[in-house]
């Protein structure tokens, strides 16, 4: 009898009631292929988004009528065990980590990734539940405030949505580099927010993050709470809005930005990035959890049985961090 693995299907678009446990054929690595024994994986919002197909101009690349790749899952974490003929970076045994990007797949018990593909070692000094979120909301963060914003010392930075997966990091990414952090949450949220190094923490269910008084150098909104509009009156000459929330009001402003006004707003789809790119910018997280400069805050593991479960508490929007299936 042939072997198998586990996986979750998506046969249309829709809440996480779409998704289906299957069980395929354990595919063969090609000779530029590495077989991973899935050990974590993480469930975003982004994710949710992506079972959702939202926003709909998405579909143009997800599938019009349905999800193309059908599976469910873009980053993981695990070990090598089985490598194509070809293979020279890994061997087995390796512990890795990496990014399904548009193949998708990762809420499962193994993928085949290419080994010149979105995929590191893992350190021993990283669990597999902190190596399956490094691909989203850490390397989002990271690619926004250095690549983006070219955060500097100093610089006043506002964090709108502190407590998700990006925020969380963006906070401890914008310390790391010098700058003021001004957080936004709700209360309950606070006292993680300040752990995390947050100089003021907003509760932004009694007030507005964005009438403080203060003119920030970076606005990072995290979820699209926000607009370039309504932030815009907050920053300094020269300020920007970064946000990965891609939408046609973002687009128009950063279009319109590019080349008139000295503020900006700014979008970069970070994970269609290429993978060497992903790489390096990974092993610059890498060593900042090195020097304890960053530690990826994770909410709630469940069990991949359960990833049902685990796409609808991501959708209450109450997550404080990462969510992980095992």
């Amino acid at each position: 009898m042939k072997a198998t693995f586990n996986a979750w299907h998506i046969n249309r678009y829709g809440g996480p009631d779409v998704l289906t446990p299957v069980s395929r054929p354990l595919p063969t690595p090609t000779a530029q292929q590495v077989l991973v024994r899935i050990r974590a994986s993480a469930v975003s919002r982004a994710d949710g988004m992506m079972r959702a197909g939202q926003p709909k101009f998405a579909r143009l690349f997800l599938g019009l009528s349905r999800p193309r790749a059908g599976l469910a899952g873009t980053c993981f974490s695990g070990d090598v065990v089985a490598v194509g003929k070809n293979v020279t970076q890994f061997h087995i045994g390796d512990a890795v980590f990496g990014e399904a990007s548009l193949q998708f797949g990762a809420n499962a018990s193994h993928i085949c990734i290419d080994e010149n593909g979105s995929l590191l070692t893992k350190p021993e000094t990283v669990t597999y539940e902190e190596a399956a979120t490094l691909f989203d909301g850490a390397m989002t963060s990271w690619h926004f405030l250095t690549r983006l914003a070219d955060v500097q010392p100093d610089e006043k930075i506002l964090v709108l949505g502190g407590s998700g997966s990006l925020g969380t990091a963006a906070i401890q990414f914008a310390k790391a580099l010098g700058a003021n952090v001004t957080a936004s949450a709700s209360a309950r949220n606070a006292d993680l927010l300040r752990s995390l190094g947050a100089d003021h923490v907003v509760d932004y269910t009694s007030e507005d993050p964005l009438k403080q008084g203060s003119a920030y150098d970076v606005i990072f909104d995290t979820l699209g709470v926000s607009s370039f509009a309504a932030a815009k009156p907050a920053l300094m000459k020269g300020g920007q809005y970064i946000c990965p929330a891609l939408g046609f009001a973002l687009l128009r402003y950063v279009i319109w930005t590019a080349w008139s006004g000295r503020k900006r707003a700014k979008f970069a789809a970070a994970g269609m990035a290429k993978p060497e790119v992903h790489r390096e910018e990974l092993s610059e997280i890498l060593l900042l959890m090195a020097n304890e400069h960053f530690s990826p805050v994770i909410d709630r593991t469940y069990p991949l049985t359960d990833l049902v479960e685990a796409h609808r508490y991501v959708e209450t929007g109450r997550k404080r961090g990462n969510v992980v299936v095992v």
